[in-house]
Order: C-alpha cells, then structure tokens, then sequence
C-alpha cells in the first residue's frame, strides 16, 4: 500500500509520442522484419524514443523485432516498455494453426496467465532473452482485469523489488479500462499507468477516476488506444469504422463525424485533434500510437506535430461533443 508514499512520476523519461508495437506482431495480418524495422528507422530518425512491446504481441514476435531493431542504438537513448502477467508456453501441436487471438503467426505457443512472483519473473527474463536487451526500462502488468487479487498482492510486489533492485526503471499496469487503473494508483506503489481507450476525444472516462487520482499520486499516465481502435484515426470516420476492436455503432460514428466536422471548422483534422485533446492532461506524460511502417510514422509524427487553435477545445464542449470537465 502507498496510502503515506510520497508522490513521484515515472522514473524514466518518456516522449511526448510513443511507438506501440503491436502491429510488429503482426496485429490481423503480416508484416515483413523490412517492413517493421523500416518503421522503427523512421521513427528514430523522427525523435521517437519511447517503443513499448509485450509477449502478448505476436507471440513474442514483436519483441524480437523491436530488440532487433535498437540493439545496435545507443542504449541510455531509448525506453522500451513491455508487459508481464502472459506466459507464453510452447504449444508444438499447434504450431500449424494461426494465433487465434487476432495474430498473423503461427500458434506455436499459449499464452497462460500468470501474475505470481515467479510468473514476473520468468515473463521478464524471457522477454529480456527475446529482445536481447540488458534490461527493461518500464514494466507494465497486461490486462489484469480478472487478477486484481494476485497481480497487486504477488505481481507487483516482485515488481518493486526489481525497481528497488535497479533491473527495471519503473512499473505499473497497462489496461483498457480506468477503474481497476485507478484501483492500483491508489492502493499500489505504481509509478506509471497504461490506459487504453477510456480517455480520448471520443470519450473522457477516465476524467472521473484515473486522471484526478494519479495527479493526487504523482503516477504518470500514458495514453494508449488514442484513436479509439480507428475510429479517430481518419478525416473522416467511414461507415465500417472499428470501435473497441469491433464494428463501430452507428451512433458513434455519428458523434465522431460531428467532432470531425468541428475540427475541419477550426482547419484541424480529427486524427490530430484526437494527439492533441490527451496531451492537455497534466497527468499525461506520453501517447502511444501502433505503428507498423515507415508511412504511418511519417504521418504521425505529422499529426503530433500539428498547431490546433486553443479555441477549438471550448467549441467541441458548447457542440457537447467533450466532457465539460475536460481539458
């Protein structure tokens, strides 16, 4: 328990956009080593130096392609995040089957849950063992959504001992939902939290219960899921616009295009409204983005680049398209 720690942010220095590597984990289909550690180039050269990965992504697969691609860059230049709480257990009678979890790789390996002592440690080690790396800068626990019990009694204990120890540099929990978040703000020695999807343009959940308590805490918070799966992710939200990973309601692709069309008022486009709205925050101190070839990275560093008017925050809330709490 933290309940008298005194307030801290991330031990690390993240920028202000991160690379996410689940699409070098052949997220719904495949991508070449070229192609991915072409991304990887591009982004390097574009400032980032923040790259976030777990064993989840492809079977391990994104983490040997992200270790692969920085080992030869200066190590103290660049965080690299990934994930415990997934074992990954060899699974050779299915290696001729697909990964049945949205991963174009073979399912030569299962993903067990794991959130004990000895599960961090052995995910950690053989996350190390794949990227090559000597070290990882901040360890997330994955989606611990049914695990609260283990993951904050025996997973992150193990966890601060590794921090105190000096293997890792800080922890914390990476989810898509910010009531458990909050949960390990308050009650766990966290120093950084991941929250996917529940707080973006479309949508400001986490406003009432993440954001205010990891100000309270000093816990930083990175901002995964910016475009809400897709839906923010274009000019112009089209009719099969995905949403949480599915087909999107009609109704939300109708609130997106009423956002989009007040930005395109204000000479902004959606996608870099919807960097722009999470980075106000206080609380923030990074977004990742997935990112899977040098194109995309272009474009976001692009986007995270742009100038949006100050103004176009309180038009969005007198539309009731924000909440009006928000930043």
């Amino acid at each position: 328990m933290r309940a008298h720690a005194l307030p801290r942010r991330p031990t690390v220095r993240l920028t202000e956009l991160g690379f996410g590597g689940a699409q070098g984990g052949n997220l719904y289909r495949a991508t070449t080593d070229e192609e991915f550690a072409a991304a990887i180039d591009t982004a390097w050269e574009g400032g980032l130096r923040y790259y976030d990965t777990a064993p989840h992504y492809g079977l391990g697969l994104s983490e040997r392609r992200i270790g692969a691609a920085l080992r030869s860059r200066p190590r103290d230049e660049y965080v690299v995040s990934t994930k415990v709480g997934r074992l990954l257990v060899p699974s050779p009678p299915d290696a001729h089957r697909r990964d049945p979890e949205g991963f174009d790789v073979a399912a030569d390996h299962r993903r067990v849950w794991d959130f004990s002592r000895d599960g961090v440690l052995r995910s950690l080690e053989s996350s190390l063992a794949r990227t090559g790396l000597d070290r990882v800068d901040v360890v997330y626990l994955h989606d611990p959504d049914d695990h609260w019990e283990q993951a904050a009694t025996e997973a992150v204990p193990a966890l601060v001992e590794l921090r105190d120890q000096g293997v890792v540099g800080a922890i914390g929990a990476g989810m898509n939902q910010s009531h458990l978040l909050t949960r390990f703000v308050r009650e766990t020695d966290v120093d950084v939290v991941m929250c996917a999807g529940r707080y973006t343009l479309l949508e400001q959940g986490a406003l009432a219960d993440l954001l205010p308590a990891a100000q309270e805490r000093g816990v930083g918070v990175v901002v995964a899921g910016v475009y809400n799966s897709g839906l923010l992710s274009r000019d112009r939200p089209p009719a099969d616009a995905t949403y949480n990973y599915r087909q999107a309601p009609p109704e939300l692709i109708d609130r997106a295009r009423r956002i989009a069309d007040v930005c395109g008022s204000y000479g902004v486009t959606l996608p870099q409204a919807a960097l722009a709205f999470v980075r106000r925050h206080p609380a923030v101190v990074s977004t990742v983005v997935g990112l899977r070839t040098g194109g995309q990275v272009t474009q976001s560093l692009a986007r995270s680049d742009a100038d949006v008017p100050a103004a176009l925050w309180p038009a969005l809330r007198a539309a009731g398209l924000l909440a009006p709490v928000a930043a």
